[in-house]
């Protein structure tokens, strides 16, 4: 077999997509132009002629106290005294609203909306820069770099002020070296909900009675953490809440009339405690304000702001504190906190309404002509707008002011108004795409999708060669990138790898058409036939048939955002759909039912069928049962879907939450006995089928990992559910026990999983051989097999002749112990072989439930349900295929090779996709399960590979094991096969008996053949899923649901791509390694006498 080419070509094609993937990505994207300058203090920012230094004036406060309590939610602030029966999360934080109410001019409550997405990182970016973090900043969540533009912390700095932080150590990646003392603690693990908090309340309260800072911040994860473990309605939630009420209390009572209190939240979360997106649970949180002095000119009126932005926070507090508003701030003076005009003496001096909005405005539109200088996507009318409106609104007030007269209040609206239009605009405009480079991804990606057509139609020809071509392709790929990184550094001086990694797909993708042309043209035909030629394979009956329609329809599907939401639903319904299909096709061709009696036929005047009336009844029976199996199984898994923002009324599965949420002990308990059932029904049938085609009988790695790695490895799995699902302080006796549990019995499976798979690769043969004398007179009369053909046969040569001769010596040593009484101890077949048959499927079965296994490690509990729905129905796919495959063996013709059809390669890919959906994920970023990064390190991670792994093998499971299994769909119709019913399939003699996968061994060529069609036909359908994910995403750049449905949609789409590519190579090459131990394994049988 040529694994070298088939592995190659299968490598350059998956880099031509990732290539065209990151040239569309990188211009659709990028991030928000930034504006490097800095506020000063010298800045004319007040009215009149002569600059004023703002920061020598005497601020309102002279400190202030930030408590951050990520994740508070607006419903956590709220109390109703008329809740009789509150919720673990309702009337638990009672000081906010009693103190707003008892003390209006102390104290206000508002809802405090963040821009999406709700991510931690992007909400401090957020409201210390008051700017718009764009879509891309979302994968910045966990590797946080410094914020270079101007900032609230990096003002205040400068100004002398000293800044104390205490908690979430993401502040200090972003602010490093700023604080004049930080206490940083561990975020990333959701699992820990005191060590943050607790590490904060031992250096609170004896900061606050300090005097040796003037701004102290303190970030409490708690909440958050308690959110992401057990969700909002819980009663640890409830405990955490109550601890924030006392904390608050008593920063309150430590406070001094010169200070003010901002407690906030920087995002709300979901009804499952997940945050991430852009519904009003996620971006709604609290801030509430407080200072022992009176702050407020007068109780909660009409005008009061019912919602305030988080980007207000800043221009806010800078104007209080007496320091600059950040240069590229975008947000708006939140109005109750300075007093009208003229009312600036006594308790509420500083500066007026006017003057902070004019203040403020000034300061916007200084931003916006620095910013639409360096940039230029703010629309020319839209700039032009609010140009004139401020140059209107400046004169208005320089002369109200010059002439000494009291401005209107229509002013304040208008001023208002002014900020919030330039807010409005940037935010539907900061989206800064770069047109040339989506143009080239799109236009890489058709031509890849394409090529890879093309090259499932010429995997025949292409295995002739000795590299299948690849050299060329790549010769001209890096020819063609080292002439455009040449010609850039010599016109601009630097080289962007961008544009030579555009370069070299695009003339690798020219080339190949060039010589798929040629290859395809009837002169290059060595059979004596006339080829088609390359423009017939895209003719519209060859891309137009049903199997193919069906993921045509759902990429033009992927342009509605309602699809997009309904996608889980709607892909169960394709799935169902095309398999109906093939018995639907089945006997529209006359194949399902066995034919009618014929007299002809049995007069011998035409030929009789290739298989009996009998074997066509069975193997109807199979398919039709097996289409029932898989209609069961896509039922079964839609109780386990979650649900979007956007689907309203939907109640995401129960299967979804952990053990260590469920508060019913009987419920829990259930949902625990069925899932370690599950667990034991997937080695249970792995186990049988590997049993029931002899694979377990040698003493190889692959088999001691069936044998003993697998069952060990689920039993370690089930302990380990049931320590996650013991509450800590269960059993106090036992508590470090169970801490140690919980870190010992995942690190042992992981163990486990490795030292499996690692076996599996070094050792993957489940083949047993068993040797006797010959017995029986016609065994002893075979002549001996003639192991070479002439004196000068190479010995590469010799062992391809001999390899046929040793399964004809096999089958007709079967044949004989049959004849003679195979029951009988002298009529015992020579040569015996156990799994001999299922060579190449069964390591790879084992494999893949090995690694099935490990991932359901990295899911909750309820999953393995989930997982054995996964495995029936990619049984039920299986079967499907191999029935199908060998009911059309009646026609009796010969196809060349083993090609799969595109039907089961679309069922396959559509597989994937629906058990996304199956196993609890959607393409939004809420949904991402990040409980998987601590599975096995509660105490968190000191980087982010390790841990952006775990979530990735989490998120893309089925996508992982769909492609990892991809090649069963090459193997499984001859491990099915009946005897005597692929005589024209496998091109063997009528009649012979089911060598099942040792047909391929003797075909190398067309094994190799067809082992490319098949992976190159997969990659085709994810290929065209991208593509059509790329398109939707260009094509609707500027439409309202853009950045919530149809770009998470093109990055889950992409992710997916890439891990099913890598994972498909990984597939291929187990089946490479395989057929290498299998030649080895031949050659060992070759007698010393022959050599």
């Amino acid at each position: 077999m040529k694994g070298l080419p088939v592995l190659s070509l299968l490598l350059w094609m998956s880099s031509v997509f990732f290539v065209g993937l990151y040239l569309f990505v990188g211009g659709f994207l990028l991030v928000r132009l930034e504006v490097n300058r800095t506020s000063g203090c010298e800045d004319v920012l007040h009215p009149g002629q002569d600059p004023v230094d703002f920061c020598w004036a005497r601020p309102r406060f002279r400190r202030a106290v930030l408590l951050i309590i990520d994740a508070l939610k607006i419903d956590f602030a709220r109390f109703d005294p008329n809740n009789t029966t509150p919720r673990p999360y309702q009337n638990k934080l009672p000081v906010l609203q009693e103190t707003a109410s008892s003390r209006p001019l102390q104290s206000r409550l508002y809802p405090f909306r963040a821009d999406p997405p709700t991510t931690t990182m992007q909400r401090i970016k957020g409201f210390t820069t008051g700017s718009l973090p764009t879509f891309v900043d979302v994968g910045n969540n966990f590797a946080s770099s410094a914020i270079l533009e101007d900032n609230l912390i990096h003002q205040l700095g400068k100004e002398g002020k000293r800044v104390v932080f205490m908690g979430d150590d993401t502040w200090e990646n972003l602010f490093p070296k700023k604080f004049h003392r930080s206490l940083p603690f561990p975020s990333f693990n959701v699992k820990d909900l005191h060590t943050v908090d607790n590490g904060i309340l031992q250096h609170l309260y004896n900061t606050i009675i300090g005097d040796d800072w003037d701004v102290l911040v303190a970030h409490f994860l708690g909440v958050d953490h308690c959110g992401h473990r057990f969700g909002p309605d819980h009663p640890a939630m409830a405990d955490k809440l109550t601890q924030m009420d006392g904390v608050i209390r008593s920063v309150m009572d430590r406070l001094q009339n010169d200070t003010l209190l901002v407690v906030m939240g920087d995002h709300g979360m979901t009804d499952s405690g997940d945050h991430g997106g852009e519904s009003q649970k996620e971006t709604d949180a609290a801030i509430f304000l407080y200072s022992p002095s009176p702050i407020f000119p007068g109780p909660p009126t009409q005008n009061e702001p019912d919602v305030v932005p988080q980007t207000d926070l800043v221009p806010t507090l800078a104007l209080l504190l007496g320091v600059p508003i950040p240069y590229s701030s975008v947000g708006q003076v939140l109005l109750p906190l300075f007093p009208p005009h003229g009312q600036t003496e006594g308790a509420v001096r500083g500066l007026s309404q006017l003057e902070a909005l004019w203040i403020n405005a000034k300061q916007v539109n200084r931003f916006l002509e620095t910013y639409s200088g360096m940039a230029k996507d703010i629309p020319p009318e839209s700039l032009l707008q609010l140009k004139d409106q401020f140059s209107r609104l400046s004169s208005e007030y320089l002369s109200s002011v010059g002439e000494g007269r009291s401005p209107s209040q229509q002013l304040v609206s208008s001023l208002q108004a002014y900020l919030t239009s330039v807010r409005d605009t940037c935010r539907s405009t900061w989206a800064q795409f770069n047109p040339l480079k989506m143009a080239a991804g799109l236009s890489i990606l058709a031509l890849a999708c394409l090529m890879c057509f093309l090259l499932s139609e010429l995997s025949v020809v292409l295995v002739r060669e000795d590299d299948g071509g690849l050299k060329v392709l790549v010769v001209a790929a890096l020819a063609a990138g080292v002439g455009v990184a040449a010609a850039q550094l010599l016109s601009q001086g630097y080289m962007e790898l961008t544009w030579c990694l555009a370069a070299g797909a695009f003339s690798s993708e020219l080339l190949f058409f060039w010589r798929a042309r040629r290859l395809g043209s009837p002169a290059v035909s060595k059979n004596g036939t006339k080829g088609p030629k390359s423009g017939g394979w895209l003719t519209p009956r060859r891309l137009l048939i049903p199997p193919l329609l069906v993921p045509l329809l759902r990429c033009a599907s992927l342009l509605s955002d309602s699809y997009v939401i309904a996608e889980g639903r709607v892909v169960t319904f394709l799935l169902f759909s095309l398999a109906l299909y093939i018995p639907v096709h089945l006997n529209w061709d006359g194949l399902l039912l066995p034919p009618s009696h014929d007299p002809l036929k049995s007069a011998g005047l035409l030929p009789s069928p290739a298989l009996s009336p009998s074997t066509v009844r069975k193997e109807s029976s199979v398919l039709l049962s097996c289409l029932g199996l898989l209609v069961g199984s896509l039922y079964l898994s839609l109780s386990f879907h979650g649900c979007r923002e956007e689907q309203g009324s939907c109640q995401p599965s129960a299967f979804l939450s952990p053990l260590s949420r469920f508060q019913d002990s009987q419920l829990k308990n259930i949902h625990y006995v069925l899932s370690v059932v599950s667990l034991g029904l997937w080695t249970y049938l792995l186990r049988r089928c590997l049993c029931h085609y002899g694979n377990l009988n040698s003493s190889g790695g692959a088999v001691f990992t069936a044998r003993w790695v697998l069952p060990v490895l689920s039993v370690c799995l089930g302990l380990h559910w049931a320590v996650s699902a013991t509450p800590e302080d269960s059993f106090r006796n036992l508590g470090e026990l169970i801490r140690m549990a919980q870190l010992a019995l995942p690190r042992a499976a992981f163990c486990l999983l490795g030292l499996g798979l690692a076996l599996i690769w070094l050792d993957p043969l489940t083949v047993f051989v068993k040797t006797r004398a010959a017995a029986s007179s016609r065994s002893s009369s075979l002549p001996p097999p003639r192991y070479r053909a002439s004196t000068g046969i190479s010995p590469q040569a010799e062992l391809h002749h001999l390899i046929p001769q040793i399964y004809q010596r096999m089958r007709r040593s079967l044949d004989d112990g049959e004849l003679s009484g195979g029951g009988e101890a002298g009529g015992r077949p020579m040569v015996e072989a156990y799994g001999l048959g299922s060579v190449y499927s069964a390591p790879l079965l084992l494999f893949w439930g090995l690694l099935g296994v490990g991932l359901l490690l990295l899911h909750p509990e309820g999953m393995a349900l989930a997982f054995l729905l996964l495995l029936l129905e990619m049984g039920a796919l299986l079967h499907i295929h191999a029935s199908s495959s060998t009911l059309r063996g009646l026609h009796g013709a010969c196809s060349g090779g083993f090609t799969v059809p595109w039907t089961p390669v679309v069922l396959w890919s559509l597989a994937a996709t629906q058990f996304f959906h199956a196993t609890g994920h959607l393409p939004t970023f809420p949904s991402i399960q990040w409980g998987a990064a601590f599975v096995g390190f509660p105490d968190g991670h000191t980087g982010t590979v390790l841990p952006a792994s775990l979530v990735t093998l989490n998120t893309f499971a089925s996508h992982i094991l769909f492609a990892v299994g991809c090649p069963l769909l090459l193997f499984w119709p001859l491990v099915c096969e009946v005897r005597g019913g692929r005589g024209g399939r496998g091109c063997g003699e009528e009649g012979e008996d089911a060598v099942m996968e040792m047909r391929l061994r003797e075909n190398p060529q067309q094994f190799s053949s067809a082992l490319l069609q098949l992976s190159t036909r997969y990659l085709f359908i994810h290929g065209t899923q991208v593509f059509a994910s790329v398109c939707a995403a260009a094509i609707l750049r500027r439409h309202l649901m853009v950045w919530k449905v149809f770009a998470p949609k093109l990055m889950f789409e992409a992710s997916g791509f890439l891990v099913s590519s890598i994972f498909l190579l990984i597939g291929v090459s187990l089946v490479l390694r395989v057929d290498l131990s299998v030649g080895r394994w031949f050659q060992r049988l070759i007698p010393e006498s022959s050599r």
